[in-house]
């Protein structure tokens, strides 16, 4: 058995070597709140996203999802219908992209199947190109949900705090492009 001094002062090593470990990396990297301000891209719309480390996949609110051949490859045609945190605008715009992939999640409510494409969104002054689910958040809070794909690349999460990082995106900010190791990941839940 170990005395109560040596006890103690091993425990202060860990917290003190735990704290200064945690300030190093926050030095490092861009903080977020658990809530925040996006801009997708190039649209220039800006919505509140919840950065959620439970999912994997980032999920955008698309209505009237429909899949198409284009040039011999897979489509997906969806229209946007969100409110511009920025000035109270509805953006409602039917938008085509390529189909990245098609997601399966299984979880106690049974399988769902969802289109996958890559769009851009702007947070803090970063524009990350990134893999969305598609499907109807309308009942949800937030209309845009970062998933652990996403928050990789953004640096660190406080689940204490919210709208840390304000997006600010001109057109010299640096964009970072999909990297498709990233893929690896099972989504299944």
């Amino acid at each position: 058995m170990m005395p109560k001094v040596v006890t103690t002062l091993l425990s202060g090593f860990v917290m003190v070597t735990a704290l200064a470990s945690s300030q190093a990396m926050a030095n490092d990297d861009k903080v977020f709140g658990w809530v925040e301000k996006a801009t997708l891209h190039p649209w220039g719309t800006e919505v509140k996203a919840k950065l959620d480390s439970g999912a994997l996949t980032s999920s955008l609110d698309a209505r009237d999802i429909e899949m198409f051949e284009k040039d011999d490859e897979d489509w997906v045609r969806f229209r946007l219908k969100l409110e511009n945190e920025e000035n109270g605008e509805v953006f409602s715009d039917e938008i085509e992209r390529p189909l990245y992939r098609n997601l399966r999640l299984r979880g106690a409510g049974g399988t769902d199947r969802r289109p996958v494409v890559l769009l851009n969104v702007c947070m803090g002054n970063t524009i990350y190109e990134e893999q969305f689910s598609l499907r109807n958040r309308e009942d949800m809070n937030y209309p845009l949900l970062l998933g652990r794909r996403t928050i990789s690349h953004l640096g660190l999460l406080d689940v204490r705090e919210t709208f840390m990082q304000e997006p600010d995106c001109d057109k010299d900010a640096e964009v970072v492009a999909h990297d498709p190791d990233d893929d690896d990941a099972s989504d299944n839940i």
